[in-house]
């Protein structure tokens, strides 16, 4: 069957008159596949019998033999019950079991409401089953998506986020639903009345305005060393950053330079090049961006000063510390990340 996005389904299913008998849940996203399961129980069962008519299994632990009861028992007092399978990605080595389950999607029970959930670290959905299935691919959001979901989740809450302070959540905890989640949470605990302010916010959320990773990304692409320097130990020092994630944002962002220097070596300039590389944004959804239009402009803005020759050293050099990083033997983040910049910058000047 033909996938949606999970925002698609959320849209359309409250307005839907039926609902397919089974459902594939995937993507890296588990915070939307949560959201989209919800919204199907919600949409499945009455509240006061779910306990009844509910069955969450793992596929790791199922066995072939069980698949028929399990799916094919008649719900209680109810007109459907649902069947929830989670970690499907483990049915690669459970082969006899995975038969069973497309038997059972040749023929499903038209009483019993099958979802299945594939981990997050399966990037794609398994063909056979996907074929028999209403896929939902639950992506990573794009930074304006994800402060929508911000403001979403602040409502659901019961606390309002000024626009500034829900930028400021976006940039300092990235698009990962699961960190937005556990800040909002913690602005949410604020003393009813409390007016959140950016101030407040970047107190609790342990980042400054001017101090976050996509900060130090930045003066490190405009050859800033004092200022990427002054930055990084502020920026290691936050929750969830780690040398790693620094270069393989760094990484990201070169990439996204080199495609926005191809469309300036091919003439384009002004804001037809800035168009193109939000549409290189459109097309690929690189993980770690900021607000795409910010960074689609900024990245055409650094494009001159970027030749693909320094281009390819670049991300020769972010490679190497990535490797140094992931050695279990070296402990010196600060110094390896520290090091790259300093590199990077001084390939700005030879450049010029």
């Amino acid at each position: 069957m033909r996938a949606q996005s999970a925002a698609d389904l959320l849209r359309a299913l409250p307005r839907s008159t039926d609902l397919a008998p089974a459902w594939y849940l995937t993507g890296p996203e588990d915070v939307l596949k949560e959201e989209v399961l919800r919204a199907l129980l919600d949409r499945a069962l009455d509240p006061s019998l779910r306990d009844f008519n509910l069955d969450q299994r793992s596929a790791q632990t199922l066995e072939p033999e069980e698949v028929e009861a399990l799916c094919g028992t008649l719900p209680m007092m109810s007109d459907r019950r649902v069947v929830v399978i989670r970690d499907v990605e483990a049915w690669k080595r459970r082969t006899r079991t995975r038969a069973a389950i497309v038997r059972y999607l040749e023929r499903p029970q038209p009483e019993t409401l099958l979802v299945l959930w594939q981990g997050s670290a399966e990037p794609k959905p398994e063909a056979d089953l996907a074929a028999k299935c209403a896929v939902v691919t639950c992506d990573a959001l794009s930074p304006g998506d994800a402060q929508a979901w911000v403001r979403t989740e602040a409502a659901r809450l019961g606390v309002a986020l000024p626009d500034d302070v829900v930028a400021h959540l976006v940039q300092a905890a990235g698009t990962e639903l699961a960190a937005l989640r556990g800040e909002v949470q913690k602005l949410s605990a604020l003393p009813e009345g409390t007016p959140v302010t950016l101030a407040i916010a970047e107190a609790l959320v342990g980042v400054r305005q001017g101090e976050t990773v996509l900060d130090w990304r930045d003066a490190v692409l405009r050859g800033d060393a004092a200022r990427a320097s002054a930055l990084l130990e502020p920026v290691l020092a936050q929750s969830g950053v780690s040398g790693v994630r620094l270069v393989s944002l760094l990484g990201t962002a070169l990439l996204c330079v080199r495609a926005a220097r191809a469309r300036y070596d091919d003439g384009m300039r002004g804001r037809g090049l800035v168009e193109a590389v939000f549409g290189v944004f459109r097309n690929t959804r690189p993980f770690g961006l900021g607000e795409w239009r910010r960074d689609a402009a900024f990245f055409a803005e650094c494009a001159p000063q970027w030749p693909l020759p320094r281009l390819r050293a670049a991300l020769q050099a972010a490679l190497r510390a990535d490797r140094l990083l992931k050695e279990t033997v070296v402990s010196d983040e600060r110094g390896i990340v520290l090091s790259l910049s300093l590199e990077l910058a001084a390939s700005g000047r030879r450049a010029a």
